[in-house]
């Protein structure tokens, strides 16, 4: 959910943006790094690529996490942990009735 309404979000940020929004465009600093000339033009391909760093960061990030949780407890439960359920055997109760 996060990651689809973030990109969605910095992808239309870069269509929609005017400057009509912050009309001191021109004393802003950001201004200064070239800023006010690309909006309303070619900002969407900006944020394109701010958008595939934090793709890329975000994958990075999560597989040296996992990585460091897979080193010291594991990913994964015992197969006959998995095959008996986790609700009894980790919470000690049935998550569903059988009859």
């Amino acid at each position: 959910m996060h990651a689809v309404g973030g990109t969605l979000g910095a992808f239309l940020t870069g269509i929609f943006a005017t400057a009509s929004v912050n009309p001191n465009l021109s004393a802003n600093p950001a201004s200064q790094n070239g800023l006010a000339g690309i909006v309303g033009h070619m900002l969407w391909l900006e944020q394109l690529k701010v958008i595939g760093i934090a793709i890329a960061l975000a994958i990075v990030g999560t597989a040296l996490i996992g990585a460091l949780v897979n080193a010291v407890i594991g990913l994964r439960i015992a197969p006959e942990v998995e095959r008996q359920g986790l609700d009894i055997n980790e919470h000690g109760e049935e998550g569903y009735m059988t009859s």
